[in-house]
């Protein structure tokens, strides 16, 4: 499977929607969110995805219960953190990268996936790290994506 794998998006919605089309395209199996939606009408683009998405929120979210009620449909949010299993893999999603060394060397996750720095952070290895960089594009001027493919453990950046 393939996960399509996004962060601090910021509320922009020209750039969630390239993302959502290339996640689309790319027929991505799931989608992560490590956080920063900023604000419900961030559904408009996220409503057109072709798979589920799984989220937490960010430092900037805005009206948590109107999130949590607007992407019922599509998915689930969850606090600043979520422990899951999809595929025989083990997978920690957060936002703020708190505890990162200690989740890495506990030994207990396959992927890692956080946001909150705006910047890409790829670590290959076991477990794999992922940051995905900003979706948004505001503080770096840069708008990254990535997709993760659970079979390979492979990991591909993309820009948008």
């Amino acid at each position: 499977m393939k996960l399509g794998i996004l962060a601090d998006s910021h509320e922009n919605m020209p750039l969630i929607a390239k993302a959502v089309e290339l996640f689309n395209n790319e027929k991505v199996g799931l989608v992560l969110h490590a956080g920063d939606f900023t604000s419900a009408i961030t559904i408009k683009e996220f409503k057109k995805l072709k798979a589920e998405l799984i989220g937490v929120f960010g430092n900037n979210d805005g009206d948590k219960l109107l999130l949590e009620s607007r992407f019922r449909d599509i998915g689930k949010l969850y606090e600043d953190y979520h422990e899951f299993e999809i595929e025989g893999k083990k997978i920690v999603l957060m936002h703020q990268p708190k505890f990162l060394n200690i989740l890495i060397t506990s030994g207990k996750y396959d992927l890692i996936i956080y946001g909150h720095t705006h910047k890409i952070d790829i670590r290959e290895g076991c477990p794999i790290v992922i940051n995905p960089g900003e979706c948004g594009g505001w503080v770096t001027g840069r708008s990254t994506v990535v997709i993760a493919d659970l079979e390979a453990m492979g990991v591909k950046v993309y820009d948008l």
